[in-house]
């Protein structure tokens, strides 16, 4: 054989590629996925409000109202400005289920995992321009993180889809 190849007969050079894992957050944020992902979690979101009760629910409501007829479309764009905090958030939680469903394990894991997104909340809830929305935002944060881990295994199964 001379210093080309044959390729009639076969005669291919060995090459070995490693397939480039994609990550949870560039998967969850990939430009073709991201306004499923936004919405999905908008309706998580929308869903866990609207089953809230008692006196508290009836605070979380009327402020999560108050938030939407102040500014249109705030849950969506809150969640897509807020997207790749929440998915550096939930990354370690999806590396880390094995072959669990993700919803199961982030609620078995659920006061960790909901104080890294609580964490994504009161960092831009404290630079919020809007001092209204950051008052109704103070006024139901003692609450959120029962309302957000019992809404994790939604969450997980929303998101889910986007990131396999």
């Amino acid at each position: 054989m001379s210093g080309t190849l044959d390729v009639s007969e076969g005669d291919w050079p060995s090459v070995t590629r490693k397939r480039q894992a994609v990550s949870f957050t560039e998967q969850i944020l990939d430009p073709s996925r991201r306004p499923q992902v936004v919405a999905a979690i908008a309706c998580v979101i929308e869903s866990t409000v609207e089953s809230q009760s008692g006196l508290s629910g009836m605070a979380i409501k009327t402020a999560f109202a108050s938030a939407k007829k102040a500014k249109a479309g705030i849950v969506e764009k809150g969640t897509d400005k807020l997207l790749p905090e929440i998915a550096e958030a939930l990354a370690p939680y999806w590396d880390g289920k094995g072959d669990q469903e993700f919803g199961a394990y982030l609620a078995a894991n659920s006061s960790e995992a909901a104080d890294k997104l609580l964490a994504v909340a009161d960092e831009n809830a404290a630079k919020a321009d809007n001092a209204a929305m950051a008052k109704m935002y103070k006024g139901v944060r003692g609450k959120a993180k029962g309302i957000v881990e019992e809404a994790l295994p939604k969450l997980g199964a929303a998101i889910a889809p986007f990131a396999a």
